[in-house]
């Protein structure tokens, strides 16, 4: 357990920044579960704009430091694909 001041400060701000990271994650992961959903509904543009609303998400978790820049890049282009495909 932590002795010092600082140490038990810091501590606080990690409990502090895990609560809102994971309140991000799983405010992204509703909006990807959307466009999923929306994709295997077969939907077109359902999901085209379930993947619109998802996408300044993922890049607000990307900038916010909770998703990996390339994991949010990788994501929207193979939902974006898929999406795309819908409609061929």
């Amino acid at each position: 357990m932590a002795n010092t001041t600082s140490a038990k400060k810091a501590t606080r701000k990690i409990a502090r920044r895990t609560d809102i990271n994971k309140a991000r994650r799983s405010r992204v992961r509703g909006f990807l579960r959307l466009v999923e959903e929306a994709i295997s509904s077969g939907d077109q543009a359902a999901a085209a704009a379930a993947l619109k609303a998802a996408q300044p998400e993922l890049m607000r978790a990307t900038s916010k430091g909770v998703v990996h820049a390339n994991t949010a890049a990788r994501k929207i282009s193979r939902l974006s694909s898929r999406v795309k495909a819908l409609s061929a």
